[in-house]
């Protein structure tokens, strides 16, 4: 294929993104909604796997193909992005509030897989038991999302039940004169009982089926992969055409190929205002192309770890503070933090062009 066929197929790739992003955060909040998981464990968990199957397919296919600059690259090019990009980008359309569990325990989680990267890398290569570290860390994580998924909903049936018992009506037996008082409360009280049932109804009928939500995640996620690998692989050509090297290569324009689902995703959950999803789908990635990917890569066979990527590890570590310090301080990421974010990158960019 010709360079003007790549071209076009880049193109296809990013429509088939842009329309996968909106069905799969459609399909994921309406998940959330309907099985009452908190938005925030959808991000961290489903989003978050289901956008970084470009980084997993891509990863672990140069790992058994011998190529490690475009294993490591593509993980820590597409960290990069994710927070400085992505986060820069979603930030700067609208403030993303940050929640508790997410600025003490996942963001730090990250940051520590983040080091540990480095540290493992130091010695030039990824091996079996650096992979086995990754893959037990990455398990414990997911085990504590869930209980901690099961705790919230518990204590919202609890929560439930308590408010049910409050509302018990008042015994036959008072008297007329209370009777009579409980009579007119009472009727406001089924009246806006029956206004709040409505209202529950409503939003009901506005929340879309099960089935139908499960259906826009799944046709989302597929879009997703297929439009990322039309966009890897038109991109690919088109960079290989203009003579830059492999880490090069494997920093930006694959980089940023794996990382358009999450790209797409965050950025269209901030203008929905789904801050939970934007924000646990970069987090959650940036831990599932670290743990997961780079775990099992190193499992099937050892990855080499260039030097140089050490410096690139180092940025990666700089970028999650970047994005941790304003959440201790201000709960949240605004407009400020993301354009500053954007011109780390650009500043990043530039000194891999220079070198």
């Amino acid at each position: 294929m010709d360079i003007f066929g790549n071209i076009l197929l880049l193109i296809l790739g990013f429509v088939f993104l842009t329309k996968g992003a909106d069905f799969f955060v459609d399909g994921a909040s309406g998940i959330a909604t309907k099985l009452k998981i908190p938005q925030i464990i959808i991000g961290l968990t489903i989003v978050a796997m289901g956008t970084s199957a470009p980084e997993a397919a891509v990863s672990i296919s140069a790992a058994l193909g011998g190529n490690a600059d475009i294993t490591i690259g593509n993980i820590v090019g597409s960290n990069i992005l994710n927070v400085l990009i992505i986060l820069g980008l979603s930030s700067a359309i609208t403030t993303l509030c940050v929640q508790k569990d997410t600025i003490f325990v996942d963001i730090p989680v990250v940051i520590v897989a983040t080091v540990l990267l480095f540290v493992l890398g130091l010695d030039g290569t990824i091996g079996l038991w650096d992979g086995i570290a990754f893959l037990v860390i990455f398990i414990a994580y997911m085990a504590y999302l869930f209980i901690v998924a099961r705790k919230n909903i518990n204590k919202r049936e609890q929560a439930s039940i308590a408010q049910g018992a409050i509302a018990r009506p008042l015994p036959e037996n008072a008297g007329v004169l209370q009777d009579e008082a409980a009579g007119v409360e009472s009727a406001g009280t089924n009246e806006g009982a029956l206004s709040a049932d409505t209202a529950d109804e409503e939003k009901g009928e506005k929340q879309k089926p099960l089935l139908l939500s499960l259906f826009l995640t799944a046709l989302g996620l597929a879009l997703i992969i297929f439009g990322s690998d039309f966009a890897v692989d038109s991109a690919t050509y088109l960079a290989e055409k203009m003579g830059v090297s492999d880490r090069f290569i494997s920093l930006t324009v694959v980089a940023l190929g794996t990382s358009l689902p999450e790209l797409f995703t965050s950025v269209v959950a901030a203008i929905k205002k789904n801050a939970d999803i934007a924000i646990g789908n970069i987090v959650g990635s940036n831990l599932f192309n670290i743990l997961f990917i780079t775990g099992l890569a190193a499992v099937i066979t050892p990855v080499p770890f260039a030097q140089n990527f050490l410096i690139d590890t180092g940025v990666a570590f700089g970028a999650l503070l970047l994005l941790w310090i304003p959440c201790l301080i201000k709960k949240g990421i605004g407009r400020i933090t993301g354009i500053t974010m954007l011109l780390c990158y650009c500043g990043y960019f530039a000194y891999l062009v220079v070198v």
